[in-house]
């Protein structure tokens, strides 16, 4: 019998067969952590180069190594997260044992891989990273999991892209430390049991909804992460600053955090362009009225609105009477993936309340349209939303 007749019948009993030697790969730079590439260009998210984008663009792999604080009193903001993370690691550290697994979930851009890195300082073991669509087959997690001496922390970032076989395999690995390996073929095939160094599994999602319950009960520890109110997104601002010795002061600070959506990456983001702008065009220093100015030139608003997501409103205003109008609906008529507006678009629209999700439909606000000076339709809505 072939592998690819044997691997089903592995998985019905909740065995895998022998571990593949990983893929060669370059070494990563000494004291970062080796993370497989991210798939998300690869399923409907916009392209790296959207200036609102919270998904990470090639640009920002660099900087973000820079600006990413290593431990708990540099991180700023989501106190209450950061205040049970500290109980718990101290409780941890002073019985000798590994953290227990632990689940972060969030809108992209929030700094999900930025606190695992945090634990994994904090709890002075090294961090081994990997994503959850770049492990395709059971060997591919098991070579990962029986080379793990010496690690301490797996952190899998988009976990809920793993294939539902894979997370059967993690159940054992997550309670018992152990996994079964398929030994030969047919009828003389037979399981060894392989014992594991105890580790601890860090996962990250933007959607906890697609995990399974199993998987998902199996972490002790699960934290949401919040979008970022403005005063927090200042000091966010001013620290980064420092780091990259831009002359920013706290109304150039301000102005940048208001508009940068709540999410710590687009605010860095939006700091190195207005540093762009002051340095060529300016003396090179950020107050307030040259942040807004150059922000208005690239067309991000006092909301953090930028030219697609008008066009989002524009649309369920001018095409569809102000909605309700399903989201395949706006997809079509905006030309973009559903997934793309459902996971960039909509969770920030909503957050400031300018959208409403609604059992018909999305809807325009009344907020909305006053910021957009639009006057509201007097239409009732479709019923065959």
């Amino acid at each position: 019998m072939d592998e690819h007749q044997e691997r089903p019948r592995a998985r019905r009993r909740g065995q895998v067969p022998p571990p593949r030697a990983p893929r060669p790969q370059a070494p990563p730079p000494p004291g970062v952590a080796r993370t497989d590439p991210s798939p998300d260009a690869q399923e409907g998210v916009p392209p790296p180069d959207r200036l609102l984008d919270p998904v990470p663009g090639p640009e920002d792999c660099g900087e973000e190594v820079r600006l990413r604080p290593r431990t708990l009193a540099q991180y700023i903001g989501q106190e209450r997260m950061k205040a049970n993370l500290r109980v718990f690691i101290k409780a941890a550290r002073d019985r000798k044992e590994p953290l227990d697994h632990v689940l972060l979930y969030g809108p992209p851009g929030l700094g999900k891989t930025t606190v695992a890195h945090i634990l994994s300082h904090e709890m002075k073991a090294s961090i081994r990273a990997t994503s959850g669509p770049a492990i395709e087959r059971a060997g591919d997690l098991a070579a990962i999991l029986t080379n793990l001496e010496g690690v301490g922390i797996l952190f899998i970032d988009e976990i809920h892209r793993l294939q539902p076989a894979l997370e059967e395999i993690l159940y054992q690995a997550m309670e018992d430390f152990q996994i079964d390996i398929v030994i030969g073929q047919g009828p003389t095939a037979r399981t060894v049991k392989i014992d594991l160094p105890r580790f601890t599994l860090i996962g990250a999602t933007t959607r906890i909804g697609l995990l399974t319950g199993p998987l998902r009960d199996r972490f002790g520890i699960v934290h949401h992460l919040d979008f970022y109110p403005v005063p927090d997104l200042v000091q966010i601002i001013r620290r980064s600053a420092r780091i990259l010795g831009i002359d920013v002061d706290q109304d150039g600070a301000e102005e940048v955090g208001r508009r940068a959506r709540g999410t710590p990456r687009i605010a860095n983001r939006l700091l190195r362009r207005v540093r762009d702008f002051a340095q060529v065009e300016a003396d090179g220093r950020i107050g307030g009225p040259i942040a807004e100015r150059y922000l208005e030139r690239l067309e991000v608003d006092r909301f953090g609105l930028d030219r697609l997501d008008r066009k989002i409103l524009l649309t369920i205003h001018e095409k569809f009477d102000d909605g309700p109008v399903g989201v395949n609906t706006i997809a079509a008529a905006l030309g973009e993936e559903r997934d793309t507006i459902e996971e960039i678009y909509e969770p920030y629209l909503m957050q400031i309340g300018f959208l409403d999700r609604t059992s018909r439909g999305r809807r325009i606000t009344a907020r909305a349209l006053e910021h957009l000076r639009l006057a509201r339709h007097g239409s009732q809505g479709r019923l065959w939303e």
